[in-house]
């Protein structure tokens, strides 16, 4: 009886510990202020630096939430810009090949446009079209994550979110990347998470291909709610 006891005692523990993917994501949001937190903010401006390669190249990031965002590094007075607007975008890059502003691809506005939404893709997910699974739990960076698994409506990318049990905070995403005709694996890890007007930014952000660092993006302020032209997302004639 005794054993038969401690049986059921532990089924439902286990039954009682279990977590559906929309309370682990629920939780997730609310760690980093809400969804609501993000939703009020109209635009952002962040500044920082974007390392690669031994360069520290000075890094501007413009972003009117949900429909444009413009990135500028400086390159010892050389600016590459990397611009998304409403479905449109266009890039300009001397050291890419792209001396004069072009049109920006296909694949590149995939790149582009999930940098200007400031509310991460999984708080908003059903709004959004994408799906979502919880795909179990993993050991990664040295502790115990949810992974779920999230296919982007937009483009049917999948990225893995791999989020602390203990506090609900985001460690990394992981994602596939076609990269010169062979598909290799993108992580993102996250650090420094400061809030800032309610709302929550990770401040550091390092990115490994197959595992091994190559570029990290380290924001020394964030702005929210700043005037920004909206010109400067127009392409140049």
């Amino acid at each position: 009886m005794k054993k038969l006891f401690f049986i059921f005692l532990g089924f439902a523990f286990l039954s009682a510990g279990a977590q559906t993917v929309d309370e682990v994501i629920q939780k997730y949001a609310a760690n980093l202020g809400g969804l609501e937190a993000f939703t009020k903010i109209k635009t952002a401006k962040m500044s920082g630096t974007f390392s690669a390669q031994g360069n520290d190249l000075p890094m501007t990031i413009r972003v009117i939430n949900d429909k444009a965002c413009r990135t500028d590094l400086d390159f010892s007075g050389t600016s590459v810009i990397r611009v998304y607007n409403n479905g449109k975008g266009w890039t300009q890059s001397p050291f890419g090949g792209s001396p004069v502003p072009r049109e920006a691809t296909t694949t590149e506005l995939n790149d582009f446009r999930p940098q200007c939404r400031l509310a991460s893709p999984l708080m908003d997910y059903k709004s959004r079209g994408h799906q979502v699974e919880l795909a179990g739990q993993e050991d990664t960076e040295g502790v115990k994550a949810f992974k779920i698994k999230l296919i982007n409506k937009d483009d049917g990318r999948t990225t893995y979110y791999y989020i602390k049990t203990d506090d609900y905070t985001l460690i990394k995403t992981s994602t596939g990347r076609e990269i010169n005709g062979q598909t290799a694996t993108l992580e993102v890890l996250y650090s420094d998470l400061k809030e800032i007007n309610g709302a929550k930014f990770f401040m550091t952000r390092m990115q490994k291909m197959n595992g091994e660092i190559f570029q990290t993006t380290k924001f020394s302020t964030i702005e929210l709610n700043v005037p920004i032209d909206e010109k400067i997302f127009d392409m140049p004639k």
